[in-house]
């Protein structure tokens, strides 16, 4: 699909970028306009999208393969990630392209640099170089300096998450001179199965950043590891595949900790990364309202598949209050809690459940000992935008005051729906 551009009649300074499935804004729309000329095109020509009234699209750029982010340096130039592929399967170059005149042209080639695996996902610019978020070489997240001339500097690595389905999404430069990344968490409700392991990467699981206790629920699920499809294993929560666990048994929290947001200075990364919020499930996309400082990220809530499949009934963006935790794998994009029967799904969907040993049926229930973790239940009125289930909300930005009534609104790209991997 081709990235384009939208404006409203008030020729505001917010950007919208399409790219695939991804959506970036920013605040350089009259230096696009100057690079890429009066569109001639109609809007006949885009016949699959529909626009409120007071929008007109135009396109910006064609060609680009498995593009991801949008970024501008100092000078208003524009910038584009390639991916290189996607979901452990590499299909091309991990690039970054400057877009002028409606044309692309190569800046940076990753794609043999040490430390780049499969995917390059985020991409912004900073202090006179791109800063990026990827896979690295043992398919673990990771961020990396990356200076136009191709000199590479690695910030950190080894997030286990995102070797499962879930990566290392967007990162930010907040507005208190600190770096900002959204990373998913593995699996797709805190338990490994063979629909989160699609990279063969056993070792992949949910990891928390702080200290939790379990409640030694187990879930049999089919041995995806033997040929032999009668075979089945046990698996509990925050631990790989096939590893039990026991009522009250701590998990160790992670610096390096997946379904969160992190924050780091570009001048000491490792020496000062730490938690801003966690218990996010995919979180996709950053902003901030520059006006009120208010924080705000794109969530993929839960899907109906693996071995503990979740019937939720929303998507969410949420605000974003530092030190939270958001509820993951427990409660809903809602933040509503599992143990509500209307997050069921059929039984045929669901694994058994064991603890001890011992079948205590096919009920999602709590897989972390909320007290004794030291959790707060996360607070509802958190969701500011509530989205349709598996709608997927991804990059998002805030608009500007010269948006006159709408300053201060989200605007939110879509993933879309990816049935039926996600819902039967």
């Amino acid at each position: 699909m081709k990235p384009l551009a939208f404006r409203g009649k008030l020729m505001s300074a917010l950007t919208l970028i399409f790219l695939g499935s991804l959506l970036v804004s920013c605040n350089h729309l009259d230096r696009i306009l100057d690079e890429i000329g009066d569109s001639d095109q109609e809007e006949s020509e885009f016949p699959m999208i529909a626009l409120p009234d007071g929008y007109t699209i135009e396109k910006v750029t064609d060609g680009l393969d498995f593009p991801t982010s949008v970024t501008w340096d100092d000078e208003g130039n524009m910038y584009v990630a390639e991916a290189g592929g996607g979901l452990g399967q590499k299909e091309g170059d991990l690039r970054i392209l400057q877009i002028k005149n409606g044309h692309a042209t190569e800046v940076v080639n990753l794609s043999d640099k040490p430390g780049f695996g499969v995917a390059l996902v985020g991409l912004t610019w900073y202090d006179g170089a791109f800063y990026v978020t990827h896979l690295d070489e043992n398919s673990a997240g990771a961020a990396s300096r990356v200076t136009k001339d191709g000199q590479v500097e690695t910030l950190f690595q080894g997030i286990l998450d995102s070797k499962a389905e879930h990566q290392i999404n967007d990162i930010r430069m907040g507005p208190d001179g600190r770096m900002y990344v959204a990373v998913g968490a593995a699996g797709n409700a805190g338990v490994m199965d063979m629909s989160a392991s699609i990279m063969n990467t056993l070792d992949a699981h949910t990891t928390p950043c702080q200290d939790i206790v379990l409640r030694g629920m187990n879930f049999k699920s089919p041995d995806f590891r033997t040929e032999d499809p009668d075979d089945s294993v046990m698996t509990g929560a925050y631990v790989p595949f096939g590893t039990e666990t026991q009522p009250g048994e701590v998990i160790q929290g992670v610096t390096l900790c997946g379904g969160s947001i992190l924050s780091f200075d570009p001048k000491d990364p490792m020496g000062t990364i730490q938690t801003h919020a966690w218990g996010f499930r995919n979180l996709i996309g950053l902003a901030w309202n520059k006006k009120t400082g208010s924080m705000y990220a794109a969530e993929n809530g839960y899907d109906i598949r693996g071995s503990r499949p979740v019937k939720d009934d929303m998507d969410a963006t949420l605000k974003v209050k530092e030190g939270m935790w958001y509820g993951i794998p427990d409660y809903s994009a809602a933040r509503e809690p599992l143990t509500d029967p209307k997050f069921e799904v059929p039984d045929k969907f669901q694994a058994p459940v064991y603890v001890n040993g011992a079948f205590i049926g096919k009920d999602l229930g709590f897989v972390i000992d909320h007290e004794k973790s030291g959790l707060t239940p996360p607070d509802p009125s958190l969701v500011v935008g509530k989205h349709e289930v598996h709608a997927s909300p991804s990059l998002l930005d805030v608009a500007p005051a010269s948006w006159g009534d709408m300053e201060g609104d989200l605007f939110v790209a879509e993933w879309g729906d990816l049935t039926p991997p996600t819902d039967p």
